[in-house]
């Protein structure tokens, strides 16, 4: 019986571990570098392929342990991650540092040795961005926090774009900047219907310091340029027909659920509208990076080819 038991918090503690990494964020950050990598010029070994994609992942991985350690008091506030695993008492915020740590440097490192330098170093400048930039000054002190701070967020395409090129491009750049101006409506769309939430925990986002009137103008107001920004793959023939289509199609989509927040129905505030926006505006971006992948796997050239 004393076995069993010892196997099953064993388990329970691999749990936490990866609990620390925030897969659901590591999955996009993955797929993300992915788009990038394939859209990129030139060629990549499968295996060092895997390996790159892989130094990625623990990357964001790393650096989503290091926000949970240093964010665990405002953690146990919030009713969203009361549940993770230092403020439950499941780990020790010293293992949690440690892990962070031991992975952030290992991934860089591997990185930089087995693929490129210049990948390592924008993935180490977004783990370093992410952990010192957003978590530790900018998400407790400024209401743009997730403006300037969404950044780390946007960069694994253009890690991914490096990893096959060893540099940096305008379409790498536009890859990343679709990411940026998608990242503040999405997570004010959050901040809305958790505004309570950030409030207890004396988190400056906009809903909290500005209101929720403010925080639906801006997330009309970075939608509108978000939906132009998304077409530009096209512009530059990253991308083509299918996806424009898609990019247009998507972005009215995203226009419209964003005009239901803007302008709440015979003035009354419909939090569902809010968690609408929030699950549509992942998928919108899960759609828009699908689409450059198929394309170019598939070899879609509708126009000029």
């Amino acid at each position: 019986m004393s076995d069993i038991q010892t196997g099953l918090d064993e388990v329970g503690e691999v749990k936490d571990y990866i609990a620390l990494l925030k897969p659901r964020v590591m999955s996009l950050v993955v797929f993300t570098a992915l788009v990038g990598m394939v859209l990129a010029p030139g060629d990549i070994h499968p295996v060092f392929g895997f390996v790159a994609l892989l130094c990625i992942a623990i990357g964001a991985g790393a650096s989503g342990a290091l926000n949970m350690w240093y964010d665990a008091d405002i953690d146990a506030i919030m009713a969203r991650t009361a549940s993770r695993p230092i403020p439950r008492g499941a780990m020790p915020a010293g293992e949690a540092l440690t892990f962070g740590t031991v992975l952030s440097v290992g991934s860089v490192l591997t990185l930089g040795v087995l693929i490129n330098w210049m990948a390592a170093f924008l993935l180490g400048f977004t783990i370093v961005y992410y952990f010192f930039f957003y978590t530790m000054w900018l998400k407790r002190r400024t209401a743009q926090n997730i403006v300037i701070g969404g950044a780390a967020g946007a960069f694994p395409p253009m890690v991914g774009w490096a990893a096959v090129t060893g540099s940096v491009s305008l379409d790498s750049v536009i890859l990343f900047l679709i990411i940026f101006i998608w990242t503040p409506p999405h997570f004010w769309a959050l901040a809305l219907y958790r505004s309570k939430d950030y409030e207890r925990a004396s988190i400056p986002m906009l809903p909290v310091t500005a209101g929720p009137e403010v925080t639906r103008r801006h997330i009309w107001l970075y939608t509108l340029v978000l939906v132009p920004t998304s077409i530009l793959p096209f512009v530059t023939g990253l991308a083509d027909l299918l996806y424009l289509v898609t990019a247009l199609v998507a972005g009215g989509a995203f226009m419209l659920l964003a005009w239901r927040v803007y302008k709440p129905r015979k003035n009354i505030e419909y939090p569902a509208d809010e968690r609408q926006l929030f699950k549509f505006s992942i998928f919108y971006l899960f759609l828009l990076y699908a689409v450059l992948l198929i394309e170019h796997m598939l070899n879609f050239r509708f126009i000029w080819s």
